[in-house]
């Protein structure tokens, strides 16, 4: 037994938080196709920790005093069965180690956990939802983690088998001697789990996961290997590189392949897919970075998080700063990558960040790149460019909404479902454009499929009109501003005001006013007042409609009002006007007609009910449900009855 397994008399034991609990119990007795992520994860831990001791000693230097170079260290153990990743970074005190490694403080911890009991192979999820070190649980029935914290005199030392809790306890003579600042982290590999402690798995698993960590990796030679022969005498186990340890953004795109690139990305981005693009570029004059971007290709878990961070580091000289100086804007949070300033001062605070003019310029300069990189590949590639759009459209469709300044690029960026096919530019619309057509014609609403049927389209379809069909949450904000394209504004068909008259039927016999019979002829003043009084107060107006052909009725709003669908998503969340909507009738429908012949014939009981069957079907029709389904039912039950007994 190692002394990293002594257990001390005073060690505490808590229980994991309930989401680890069972994210332990999915990685023990799960069996994954690929367990090499956990090495990987380890070894991306102990860089994060060197990164953030070197810029914690910028403003506190005793905390690297006794000048050792920062590095990450694998040393495995034949006889024992153990492998240990150990750093001499930033480490951890004891409430860090029970508030790191007992816990998940995401809030993305059960979507996580949800997928990965789904997966049949979860190896790609698990560094997407930061949960790397627990992944080490996949090879190992024990872990014991010995970590001080920088400028700390005390070692703590975390233990568990994976179960339902851990034990803390101060560390041992013997662990405090070993680690004086930093972590090591001791796997008891499970039997099925030992070729990890052969020397050529181990380099092959960090030079494909691994190599361009900034921090040398150091392998320490086994046991047996380190064994003297008899008579010699004892020496230390030997030790080597196995990785570049260079900061492969600083390279010459000349030197690189697409094969580095995807490495580089797996690492900086915790990631298992390929990038969809990559920007490598170096700025040179006033101030001068070197930037490596990536925009995955499949959607990253916390994609939607209200906090909507980004993930682009920052690094001053390949000095690790922050990844949260907001180098790009959240519309643009789905891209990872690093930005490497030579000229900001290393000591500068987060909060400087903000309003540094450097950091300023730097931000738009990479922000305008990264969006006609975009631009360029809708252009070359638009397969690649329709998979990041399926992928993040809802998301860039958020900078049209916030980026007025490059509103303009978006919309030309932008993809669309619409009445005319899939993944539809603004610019295909505009050159496909009808006769007489000024305007970009729009629906919002929840899903594209139910939008196809809604009653609004009924007269743009009758003109082969397209009209772009918007499901995402966001389009009910962005279509706010309200935006236009090369000259032509986006309308809303939800609007009251719309009016497609001067564009020709696609059926001219259609468009012929049909011949009418005295009985048969609508008083539409008196049929509007009827149904006006019959509802109230649930609308605004009754007006009647120049877009219907099918159906008899639909809701609308007013022209210079918010839209249907923002006023429902606002008075979901209690934060509507309380706006009442328009109800538009299609005077020549059978049921409207029926309506005006019982007014005319003095059926109130009929009217009331007609009239709030129109209103309640067109609810239905725009995916809402009437305020009173029972009275709706009963409603509809008369009317049915009614007409079998007639």
């Amino acid at each position: 037994m190692s002394d990293a397994d002594v257990k001390t008399p005073t060690a505490e034991t808590h229980s994991f938080q309930a989401e680890v609990a069972e994210l332990l119990r999915l990685m023990v007795h799960s069996v994954y196709s690929e367990t090499d992520i956990f090495l990987r994860e380890l070894i991306s831990n102990a860089s994060d920790a060197c990164d953030r001791l070197r810029y914690e000693a910028i403003a506190r230097p005793e905390l690297t005093a006794d000048g050792a170079p920062l590095a990450i260290r694998i040393a495995p153990d034949t006889t024992a069965g153990t492998l240990t990743i150990a750093d001499n970074g930033i480490g951890m005190d004891r409430q860090e180690l029970i508030d790191n490694l007992g816990t998940v403080a995401r809030s993305g911890t059960r979507a996580f956990m949800n997928k990965l009991s789904e997966a049949k192979d979860g190896t790609g999820l698990i560094g997407q939802f930061g949960v790397g070190f627990y992944s080490a649980f996949m090879v190992a029935d024990r872990i014991t983690v010995v970590s001080r914290r920088a400028g700390s005199d005390e070692t703590w030392v975390w233990s568990s088998e994976g179960g339902a809790g851990f034990d803390i306890a101060r560390a041992d003579d013997a662990q405090a001697a070993r680690v004086t600042r930093g972590t090591e982290i001791v796997l008891h590999l499970k039997d099925d789990a030992k070729k990890y402690l052969e020397p050529q798995e181990i380099r092959r698993v960090v030079s494909t996961y691994s190599d361009h960590i900034l921090f040398p990796i150091e392998l320490t030679g086994t046991q047996a290997e380190s064994e003297p022969k008899e008579g010699e005498p004892k020496t230390e186990p030997k030790s080597e590189q196995i990785n570049s340890a260079s900061a492969l953004w600083q390279k010459p795109k000349s030197e690189l392949k697409p094969e580095d690139y995807a490495q580089a990305y797996q690492t900086i981005a915790h990631a298992f897919d390929d990038p969809a693009l990559t920007v490598h570029y170096r700025a040179e004059g006033r101030y001068s970075y070197a930037v490596l971007l990536f925009a995955p290709s499949s959607r990253p878990y916390d994609l939607f998080d209200p906090a909507r961070k980004g993930h682009v580091k920052l690094y001053v000289r390949r000095v690790y700063i922050t990844d949260d100086a907001e180098l790009l804007p959240t519309y643009l949070r789905f891209i990872r990558g690093v930005v490497d300033s030579e000229d900001l001062p290393l000591n500068i605070s987060r909060e400087m960040l903000q309003n540094n003019p450097q950091v300023v310029a730097i931000r738009k300069a990479i922000t305008g790149r990264a969006i006609t990189e975009l631009e360029s590949l809708a252009e070359k590639d638009a397969e690649k460019f329709g998979k990041i759009w399926e992928a993040f459209g809802p998301v860039l469709k958020e900078g049209i909404y916030e980026d007025f300044e490059r509103r303009e690029q978006l919309l030309a960026l932008a993809r669309f479902d619409t009445t005319a096919g899939k993944a539809r530019s603004l610019k295909q619309y505009v050159a496909d454009l009808k006769p007489n057509q000024t305007e970009i014609y729009y629906l919002v609403g929840e899903s594209a499929d139910r939008l196809k049927s809604n009653p609004k389209l009924e007269a743009a379809r009758a003109r082969g009109i397209e009209v772009l069909l918007l499901s995402d949450p966001v389009d009910a904000f962005w279509t706010m501003m309200p935006p236009g394209f090369e000259g032509k504004p986006l309308k809303s068909l939800s609007k009251s005001d719309v009016d497609f008259s001067l564009v020709p039927l696609l059926d001219d016999k259609k468009d012929e006013p049909q011949a009418e019979s005295e009985a048969d002829k609508t008083d539409e003043t008196a049929v509007i007042a009827a149904v006006k009084s019959a509802l109230g107060e649930r609308v605004s107006d009754v007006l009647p409609s120049q877009r219907l052909a099918d159906s008899p009725a639909c809701l609308v709003a007013a022209k210079q009002g918010p839209d249907l669908e923002i006023e429902r998503l606002l008075s979901r969340q209690n934060r509507g006007a309380g706006i009442k909507p328009i109800l538009e009738l299609n005077m020549k429908h059978a049921l409207v007609k029926a309506l005006a012949r019982a007014q005319k014939d003095e059926h109130d009981a009929d009217v009331s009910d007609l009239s709030s069957l129109l209103f309640e079907q067109a609810q239905i029709l725009d995916g809402e449900v009437p305020d009173d389904p029972a009275a709706f039912a009963a409603r509809l039950n008369r009317l049915v009855v009614r007409g079998l007994n007639a």
